[in-house]
């Protein structure tokens, strides 16, 4: 069933056409991905949709009563409520209640009379407006997305504060929910539970995002926004990328057929007097026409030109950390970490917001001193450390001024280059290359700041959060930069598919300032450690070891049937495990959402059991191996 419905819309701001005849259809249940260069127009398209933009030309149909819910880009920075008030702030009128009443509750006295009268006028008011339903959808989504109602939005992190304004969207259970960068500043557990809940989500959802696993898990169907035209993918991430480029190659064969033909009139032209003889004007007429189309023919932006300068080689160690802490505030963010930083290695830092990864980088770098512990850095560093607060940019100047310092030229590799040209590369045209880096925007500073640090020699980069903003395509070209970049790389990422396809282990956050590093990528992390959390369903039995220790309670031994229970758990686990695999994967499926409204809620339910069954035998096993 359609939702909305775009019928040739265009918009254009100035001489820039973002929208060009545009169409496209939104069906119930489906997860549309809209995917596109920065400044293509993607946030503008979510503003059609919702209706808070009118199209210059055409028209858009959206369904009677149809409730849409909207997440920006960016959070408002100065939300003075807490967090149970803003999620209520999604059901207007009785929001505003069931917040008074939340309030209410808290402040109650027991022996005041104002303040118990007042309570009962609000459970009257919520009694009147039939919101009792709807309070328990506030506390269902508080819970759901793990947020402390009473704390204030402008205390939390920029993760939470997105979880948060999510929060406010889904409360009101739209049909139709619109998702602008919702990974942004969330830490890799915040978005693997933002995957979970859309997936279980009932309406459409529209987002935008650079976040390919969310893409690949999400999506099932993927709205291209190319040049000013939508192009609709049905299926996954993969199969839009294989028929892109298809579709990339052909554009590329018609154009070069269309510009050969072009050539040949354009010489016939120049032959003279014959061809203005009266039987060849309707070839004249033809070129004309030629020439028009030619020049309306809108080129494909270019890519991102990355290329490190690389500095000669650093002595074998890079740094060597040895039983390093470090804390503040009665907090140790890092403890007795030992650890050996080679010349080559590609090395992951993850961790969720706030667990220390910028500081522990610093440690690294020895910007730090460690509490405790001795930090030892190599010979011959050469560093460049992309900052995610884009520090080393300044906002006065413009954007050549921050690369070439006033200087026409760079030097890039031991050759000099123009700063105009160079910046072509970052795709900056010379128009924007005088522009005050104030009014770039989140993307934009983002390239920047790489061709700030990519003019400099190093042995050593150090990347901060350097995914954020960058679209898809740059994302890749950089991934192949650092295939090729011959020095050691350090980098912090929520990024799984970047750190997958970027570097060869990772030092995860194991909690209580504790880190430990696994070999491989993100998804060779996640599978390690979950093997080191799962109990071992037999344990090794020293032969040098007494059979009981002195002065130790001999330990009760399990009767059969318990022995045999715990033998079996595996197995157990296993099962469950592969049958929430199998749900999940037929809930992901863009169909499900159009079956009856019986069948969807049975295979819910089904998911919702299976998952209290896994968690009931994780527990039950970890109960029969401690008393084993």
């Amino acid at each position: 069933m359609s939702l909305i419905t775009l019928n040739d819309v265009t918009i254009a701001f100035g001489h820039k056409s973002l929208l060009n005849r545009a169409n496209l259809q939104i069906d119930n249940g489906e997860r549309v991905c809209l995917v596109g260069r920065n400044g293509t127009g993607k946030s503008t398209l979510l503003n059609v949709l919702r209706g808070a933009l009118t199209p210059d030309e055409g028209t858009v149909w959206r369904m009677d009563t149809l409730r849409i819910a909207h997440l920006e880009q960016d959070v408002p920075a100065d939300l003075s409520a807490t967090v149970y008030q803003t999620i209520a702030a999604g059901l207007p009128e009785l929001g505003q209640v069931l917040t008074e009443y939340h309030d209410a509750s808290h402040a109650i006295v027991d022996d005041d009379p104002a303040s118990l009268q007042r309570l009962a006028q609000l459970q009257q008011r919520i009694d009147d407006l039939g919101g009792w339903n709807l309070s328990q959808k506030v506390e269902l989504v508080l819970s759901r997305l793990a947020l402390p109602p009473d704390l204030l939005v402008s205390e939390c992190s920029g993760g939470m504060r997105r979880r948060v304004m999510l929060g406010q969207a889904l409360v009101s259970e739209p049909d139709v929910l619109l998702l602008d960068e919702p990974t942004n500043h969330m830490d890799i557990e915040a978005i693997t539970a933002l995957e979970e809940l859309l997936l279980t989500f009932h309406g459409a959802t529209v987002f935008i995002t650079h976040d390919r696993t969310l893409i690949r898990r999400l999506a099932t169907r993927i709205i291209e926004l190319d040049r000013g035209a939508l192009v609709s993918f049905p299926g996954n991430y993969d199969e839009y990328l294989s028929r892109k480029q298809r579709m990339l190659e052909t554009e590329s064969r018609e154009n070069a057929n269309f510009d050969k033909f072009l050539a040949e009139e354009e010489v016939w032209i120049r032959q003279g007097i014959k061809a203005r003889r009266t039987r060849n004007e309707g070839r004249v007429r033809r070129l004309e026409a030629l020439r028009d189309e030619r020049r309306q023919r809108v080129g494909r932006q270019g890519s991102v030109g990355f290329d490190v300068d690389s500095s000669a080689r650093s002595g074998q160690i890079v740094a060597a950390l040895e039983n390093v802490s470090f804390g503040y505030e009665g907090r140790t963010l890092v403890r007795d970490l030992t650890m050996t930083v080679r010349r080559g290695d590609r090395i992951g830092i993850i961790g969720p917001n706030g667990c220390g990864k910028s500081t522990l980088l610093r440690l690294l770098l020895g910007q730090l001193a460690p509490h405790s512990g001795q930090v030892t850095l190599g010979t011959q560093l050469k560093i460049a450390y992309f900052d995610q607060q884009r520090a080393q940019l300044d906002p006065d100047k413009t954007v050549r001024q921050n690369v070439s310092e006033g200087s026409d030229q760079v030097t890039i590799g031991g050759r000099s280059r123009h700063v105009i040209g160079y910046l072509g590369d970052f795709l900056f045209p010379p128009e924007r290359a005088n522009s005050p880096v104030a009014s770039l925007s989140g993307g934009e500073r983002n390239r920047l700041l790489m061709a700030k640090l990519f003019t400099q020699p190093a042995n050593l980069l150090v990347l901060d959060e350097p995914t954020n903003d960058l679209d898809a395509e740059t994302l890749e070209l950089l991934e192949e930069l650092l295939e090729e970049f011959s020095g050691t790389l350090l980098l912090v990422s929520h990024d799984r598919t970047f750190i997958d396809n970027v570097v060869t282990s990772v030092l995860a956050f194991e909690g209580d300032g504790m880190w430990s590093e696994y070999v491989g990528g993100y998804q060779d992390w996640l599978r390690q450690a979950r093997a080191r959390r799962k109990p071992s369903p037999t344990v090794p039995i020293d032969p040098q070891r007494p059979a009981a220790m002195k002065g130790a309670a001999p330990k009760k031994r399990l009767s059969y049937k318990d022995q045999r229970e715990l033998e079996a758990m595996p197995r157990t686990i296993d099962a469950l495990e592969t049958e929430q695999a199998r749900l999940q994967h037929q809930i992901a499926d863009r169909e499900f959402y159009r079956q009856d409204k019986p069948a969807i809620a049975a295979t819910l339910a089904s998911l919702d059991a299976v998952n209290e069954r896994l968690a009931a035998a994780y527990a039950r096993w970890e109960q029969l191996e401690h008393a084993s």
